[in-house]
């Protein structure tokens, strides 16, 4: 297999509604990402990022092109398969935590543990997302910072291939966003996870090894960065 398409987006369409309301999210998206790259997808708010994202997950279908993970094309896939390939592959991080609130941390991350063959060491991760000494808390007790870094051990600890974060940094302040971006980089470094972040923050792509610009449903720019910026150098 090789390595640098290990994802590969090919001609993807989506649309919306039909007849004279019919709205072109998605009008022929292609590009590739490498195994273990931290891409970044950016563009302005309407451009087709999250639904992209939906797409790659499995969580929503393309009209028409196809994705591909590893050589397995996402649309060949029946309901069980599919299932069964998201559970096993995927990680997901959204801008909202959707953590369970009666949960601590500690069991919050066993969640998505429960979900792999071979998951991460639990304590391990803990102190690497730097939330050992809250793991015995719930929710509602942390910050939201911590909260993300709770979500982010949730996904990570099933050692996806991919991990999908959509807007992680959206809901947080400055300091903390990079935070959180200085996590997912070690999580990027230290696991080797192949990371797709949405974001309409144009300073993340200087950390990225991969920036794909969206604009009106296409794919305007995709850039390989040659001189990338750590996470604790972004300024915005």
């Amino acid at each position: 297999m090789d390595n640098s398409r290990f994802l590969e987006i090919c001609d993807i369409h989506k649309s919306y509604g039909e007849g004279d309301s019919v709205q072109h999210v998605l009008r022929g998206m292609n590009f590739t990402v490498a195994k273990g790259e931290f891409c970044v997808i950016l563009g302005p708010s309407g451009s087709g990022k999250s639904t992209l994202l939906n797409i790659m997950g499995g969580i929503d279908s393309a009209d028409s092109g196809y994705i591909s993970i590893n050589g397995d094309k996402l649309e060949d896939m029946d309901e069980k398969a599919l299932t069964e390939y998201r559970r096993k592959h995927l990680g997901y991080v959204f801008q909202l935590y959707n953590l369970i609130p009666d949960l601590n941390v500690k069991e919050n991350i066993e969640v998505g543990a429960y979900l792999s063959d071979s998951p991460l060491d639990i304590d391990e991760l803990l102190k690497t997302l730097g939330l050992y000494e809250h793991r015995h808390k719930l929710p509602n007790q942390l910050s939201g910072g911590q909260q993300q870094r709770t979500s982010i051990g949730r996904a990570i600890v099933k050692n996806p291939d991919i991990l999908l974060c959509d807007e992680p940094t959206g809901a947080l302040d400055y300091n903390t966003s990079k935070e959180i971006l200085e996590l997912i980089e070690s999580v990027n470094k230290k696991y080797g996870n192949t990371i797709i972040m949405v974001t309409h923050n144009e300073a993340i792509q200087h950390m990225a090894d991969h920036t794909v610009k969206l604009r009106d449903g296409m794919v305007r720019k995709s850039i390989i960065n040659d001189h990338k910026l750590s996470a604790a150098e972004l300024d915005w």
